[in-house]
């Protein structure tokens, strides 16, 4: 009953100020053995004695999101040792003491200076002691307690999203799961149904429903169908204090899509289609597209096309587009008009994905009809064979036909062709062929020797549309004839020694023939007829391909006859028989006891007089270098002698020659002496040209001074006609500065460079009679008039 007394008095004391207080759940030590508690309550108006308790409380509860204008009241702090005589003070520490929570130091009394927010800090924990104001001891020891922050419903729930996505089959069965939404609320969950969420759809009805207490959202219609609707927007929210009225809420919106299955068989918007071809399309070449339509979309609206039956399934093929889920009918063999003009095909559309669950729904596949035209087009003539090969003997006679091809018109009109020989195949126009028929004839002779086969084409073209041509190979193989001689398979050059003895063998003879012989050549040597008798040497045919020469006599005298000269004819076997007579050239000379050649009666077979190959290379070599030596002297020579400005005698050109020297003024009397043109018998006489490297000195012609003649006319004058008559002087014009002419000169300029300026009109045809050095001056001033005229 005490402690429940206790708990009483502290509440009502409390009451008016919106806090709470509850007595000690156990006794703490360290006060007096005795203390007193003032009594609280009118019930009870005794003291009460209680030993080793100072405090009457533990804990204060306060409520959050006070409004009024006052401080919120906390509750009193109560020292036993207080006898209310003031000689106590009451200090505050911990959480928020001082600033959010206040003591009256004589009271006692806890104040809260401004609203508290349970949501940012639930609970302040605070030490409280009571000092004797005279010493400034504490009287007990220090004790904490504890303020509590009660829970009012001030936080709406609030959704872990704004906005939610989620998916869902289409035709899914009711109570099919969609997605989760999850609320939460700030409010303490331990106090009351401040923080109890209830979840409700207030849109979205009656596609999907909310578990009230999870937040599932499931589908609540059957057969929803993405074909009529893809697209569900569903707003749920959710409510506390568990849905009760004076509850606060949130709410949040859900997007929800219908995923497709494949619940649609394609289907094709017409039953037939016809198309239209040429007979000349190429293989796999398009002629037109067919496309069923799917409601489906992504891999459920995928479909794959075939051919099923048709009179033209082995003619064309269909292969489907995988972008456009088009089929594209294309060709497979060759068409041709006059054959067949039109086929017709069915065509078959079928789904790639299946889904079971809609089997019953019917087929998944549609039929369609294609009829195709065939048109015709004008062709080329077309060859009865893809190639010929014709055979013909190498001795025919020219103009002689050797064969034919054969082309015709493949269309109804059946154009005529007329034939022609390629001439890139046939650069030397050995072959011909008649433009009606088609016959091949030769128009040159075959040698089989030089060239086998002839590979010719032949050009098939309508005469009405020579355009439309075709061509096709024409392989000629050259037959041989026995038209070539046997000859030897080398030149055969021999010698027999002086000591010879008879029936000796001195060379084996071999031969070859140019001819082809199926059988095998068979070669028979013999003597010519005018050697057979008087021959020194005789022939034996070894009968394989193979002669020896023999000698017929012993010992051989080279002085008498060196050289001997046997002819051998040589035949073949076929028909007609050729033969050929050839020479063996047969040295006598001298050898040793054992028949090796020593030497012979004219140069040596063995070793050729004369210098080597090694010695004709080394003289070669000096020759050349000899020559490379005089050229570069000739021209470092050449390079030493002047060189004229210009080279070309027909270049006519004025000239100027600047050397860049400018005086020093009246003080410089380095640079020109202006005495020399006053006084001609000053000129120097070795005074050279500096318009050309000098080489040769030519003496100056000297001319007699005019010493009565002051006028610097006249002396210009005279050196004018003195450069003319000079001969080392340039073949041009030179313009010299004299530096001083004189006042009011009457020879002004002495150059033609200004002469162009001249607005008068001067005749220069008269430079085309000069012949040819004056060509280009004649061009240059004849043609200045029309070139104004023009």
């Amino acid at each position: 009953m005490r402690t429940y007394h206790c708990f009483w008095l502290l509440f009502w004391a409390s009451q008016p100020h919106q806090s709470f207080s509850t007595p000690l759940s156990k006794r703490t030590s360290g006060f007096p053995e005795k203390g007193k508690v003032l009594e609280l309550s009118g019930n009870n108006r005794k003291e009460l004695n209680r030993s080793k308790r100072s405090w009457m409380w533990n804990q204060f509860f306060l409520l959050e999101e006070y409004t009024g204008s006052d401080y919120q009241y906390v509750g009193k702090l109560h020292s036993d040792q207080d006898k209310g005589d003031g000689s106590l003070k009451y200090i505050l520490s911990g959480d928020g003491a001082g600033d959010l929570f206040t003591i009256n130091e004589n009271t006692g009394d806890i104040q809260a200076t401004r609203r508290l927010d349970r949501e940012e800090k639930p609970v302040y924990i605070l030490r409280a002691q009571a000092i004797n104001k005279r010493t400034g001891r504490p009287v007990e020891p220090e004790s904490e307690f504890i303020i509590k922050i009660h829970d009012i419903n001030d936080n709406e729930p609030m959704f872990t999203k704004d906005i939610y996505n989620a998916s869902v089959p289409e035709m899914s069965d009711v109570g099919t799961f969609v997605v989760q939404v999850t609320a939460t609320d700030a409010d303490d969950p331990t106090y009351g149904n401040s923080a109890r969420v209830v979840y409700s759809i207030l849109q979205g009805q009656p596609y999907f429903s909310v578990e009230s207490e999870s937040g599932i959202i499931k589908t609540a219609l059957l057969n929803m169908d993405r074909e009529n609707r893809e697209q569900y927007q569903v707003v749920i929210q959710a409510k506390d204090m568990g849905g009760q009225m004076g509850g606060l809420s949130g709410t949040t919106t859900v997007n929800i899509t219908l995923t497709d299955v494949n619940d649609n068989p394609p289907r094709f918007p017409q039953s037939t289609y016809q198309f239209k071809t040429p007979e000349s399309a190429p293989l796999d070449s398009p002629i037109g597209r067919i496309k069923a339509s799917d409601a489906d979309v992504g891999e459920n609206a995928e479909i794959e096309y075939s051919i099923t039956e048709g009179d033209g399934s082995e003619m064309f093929g269909v292969v489907t587009d995988k972008d456009t889920q088009e089929g594209i009918v294309t060709v497979k063999k060759a068409l041709d008009f006059e054959k067949k003009k039109l086929y017709t095909l069915k065509v078959e559309a079928t789904n790639t994905h299946m889904n079971s669950r809609f089997l019953y729904l019917g087929p998944f596949k549609d039929t369609a009809t294609i009829r195709i035209v065939v048109e015709d087009v004008d062709e080329p003539p077309v060859f009865s064979r893809p190639a010929y090969i014709l055979e013909v003997k190498e001795d025919v006679q020219i103009n002689t036909v050797i064969g034919s091809v054969t082309a015709q018109d493949p269309d109804i009109a059946k154009n005529p062709v007329k034939y022609s020989v390629d001439r890139h195949t046939d650069m030397d126009r050995v072959f011909n062929i008649d433009s009606g028929n088609g016959s091949i004839f030769t128009s040159k002779p075959l040698d089989r020797e030089t060239l086998l086969w002839h590979n010719i084409t032949v050009i098939a073209s309508e005469i009405n549309n020579p355009k439309q041509s075709s061509r096709v190979p024409v392989f000629i193989k050259v037959l041989d004839v026995n038209d070539n001689a046997p000859e030897f398979a080398m030149f055969y050059e021999t010698y027999v020694c002086e000591n010879a003895k008879a029936e000796q063998l001195i060379q084996t003879l071999s031969a070859v023939d140019k001819d082809d012989s199926y059988g095998g050549h068979q070669f028979s040597f013999s003597l010519a007829a005018e050697a057979a008798s008087s021959s020194n040497f005789t022939i034996l045919d070894n009968r394989d391909n193979t002669a020896g020469i023999y000698t017929r006599k012993n010992r051989y005298n080279r002085h008498d006859t060196s050289i001997y000269l046997l002819p051998v004819v040589i035949s073949d076997n076929d028909y007609p028989v050729q033969s050929s007579t050839e020479t063996v050239t047969i040295r006598v000379c001298a050898c040793d006891h054992r028949g090796k050649m020593q030497s012979c009666n004219a140069e040596a077979l063995i070793h050729p007089t004369g210098l080597s190959t090694g010695a004709l290379v080394a003289i070669l070599l000096c020759i050349i270098i000899l020559l490379v030596t005089v050229v570069l002297f000739a021209a470092l020579r050449r390079q030493r002698k002047k060189e004229p400005l210009i080279i070309s005698k027909e270049d006519i050109r004025d000239n100027i020659v600047s050397y860049n020297d400018e005086g020093g003024g009246e003080e410089d009397t380095q640079a020109f002496d202006i005495g020399t043109l006053r006084n001609p018998e000053a000129i120097e006489d070795n005074k050279l040209r500096r318009d050309i490297v000098p080489e040769t000195l030519f003496v100056p012609r000297r001319t007699p001074a005019v010493r009565d003649n002051t006028d610097v006319r006249d002396f210009i004058n005279q050196r004018l006609k003195e450069n003319d008559t000079d001969p080392t002087a340039p073949p041009y014009d030179s313009l010299a500065t004299y530096a001083y002419e004189g006042n009011g000169s009457v020879a002004e300029s002495l150059s033609s460079l200004e002469s162009v300026t001249t607005d008068g009109d001067q005749d220069y045809d008269y430079l085309s009679d000069w012949g040819p050095r004056f060509k280009k001056l004649a061009d240059m001033y004849g043609g200045a008039d029309s070139d104004k005229d023009s």
